[in-house]
């Protein structure tokens, strides 16, 4: 199963040639993730997702810290602006002991045809204990509310 985030570009994430500039791509990946695993300021976790997995808590002070071990990122076709938010489709690869590898794919906006795979990624979280600054294990309660997203990790192109 798959987490579906509409990911609005902004003016700014353009680059010279009118495309989505390639480090602002990780700023729109880091929009969906925060949107599919953090709980809002107060606690709850209804985000544009509605996703239950929704479960870290990253506000200021919180016992965990989120911290990213690895990115990598494979650039299928340039994104043009588009006033419809992209469809930021993401799962879990692989979820170890303390970290999960979040995989997503970047497509067109839903409705748009025809239906364009535009950008492939993982991006590999530890999960931290703030007072300690140690890697933690993943939480019983997090194993289970993504376990359901979990899935083959991506396959990228050229290796």
């Amino acid at each position: 199963m798959r987490l579906h985030v509409p990911t609005p570009l902004r003016w700014s994430d353009l680059d010279a040639y009118g495309h989505v500039n390639n480090a602002r791509m990780l700023s729109l990946l880091e929009e969906a993730r925060i949107q599919a695993f953090w709980v809002n300021d107060d606690g709850t976790a209804e985000h544009a997702v509605g996703a239950s997995t929704a479960v870290l808590d990253a506000t200021p002070g919180s016992a965990t810290l989120t911290l990213i071990a690895r990115q990598e990122v494979e650039y299928l076709a340039p994104i043009p602006y588009q006033r419809l938010p992209l469809d930021i489709e993401l799962w879990i690869g692989h979820m170890g002991g303390a970290s999960l590898d979040v995989c997503y794919e970047v497509y067109s906006p839903v409705g748009s045809e025809p239906r364009t795979l535009y950008t492939r990624a993982v991006t590999t979280i530890v999960l931290v204990d703030a007072a300690t600054e140690t890697p933690r294990r993943i939480t019983e309660a997090e194993r289970a509310a993504w376990e359901p997203y979990l899935g083959e990790p991506i396959a990228f192109r050229r290796r």
